[in-house]
C-alpha cells in the first residue's frame, strides 16, 4: 500500500528506490530488538521521504506530514516522517534552517531506527557510519552536534 501510494503521489522513482532500501535496513536493525512495532517501522520507512514527491529541501519532512496525514496516518507514522532528517534537529537548528521551531529529533525506537537506516543508505547502497561523518563534515556548516548525535544514534542501535 506505501509503495502505491509514493507512486500516486508521483514520488520520484530513484526516491522510491530509496525508500525501499531504507526499508531493507530499518528492517536489519529492527531484527536486533525484541521490543520495537516492525509493521510501523515498515510504514515509516517506506514513507519516510514521500515528501521528496513536492521539493528535495529540508522541508520534505513536513510536505512529507501533510501528505501523509491526508491519507490518514497517525501520529506513530508521522513522527517517523517528520523527525527522520540526519540523527534530528533541535528546535535551535530548525530555526536556523528556516524549519518551524520545535524538536525535530527522534524520540521512540521505531523513529530512530528508520532515521539511522537513512543515514546508513545512500541512494540505494549501504554505507558505514564513517561515510556518513565524512559526507556531514563536507556538506553540514558546523556539523559538530549533528555528527555526536549520529554517533549516539549508532551506538543505541548498531552495537547490541
Amino acid at each position: 500500500m506505501e509503495i502505491k501510494l509514493l507512486e500516486k503521489e508521483n514520488t520520484p522513482e530513484n526516491v522510491i528506490k530509496h525508500c525501499k532500501a531504507v526499508c531493507r535496513k530499518a528492517m536489519k536493525i529492527a531484527a536486533n530488538f525484541d521490543n520495537v512495532d516492525k509493521d510501523l517501522i515498515r510504514k515509516g520507512a517506506l514513507l519516510h521521504d514521500i515528501g521528496r514527491s513536492k521539493t528535495h529541501g529540508i522541508t520534505h519532512a513536513i510536505a512529507g506530514v501533510e501528505i501523509a496525514r491526508k491519507y490518514g496516518y497517525g501520529g506513530d507514522v508521522l513522527n517517523i516522517i517528520e523527525r527522520h532528517i540526519g540523527a534530528g534537529i533541535t528546535a535551535e537548528e530548525a530555526e536556523e534552517l528556516g524549519l518551524p521551531k520545535k524538536s525535530y529529533v527522534p524520540l521512540t525506537l521505531e523513529e530512530k531506527i528508520v532515521a539511522h537506516a537513512d543515514n546508513l543508505v545512500s541512494g540505494t547502497e549501504e554505507v558505514d557510519i564513517d561515510f556518513v561523518i565524512d559526507k556531514w563534515k563536507k556538506n553540514i556548516k558546523n556539523s559538530d552536534d549533528n555528527i555526536k548525535r549520529l554517533m549516539e544514534l549508532d551506538d543505541e542501535l548498531m552495537k547490541n
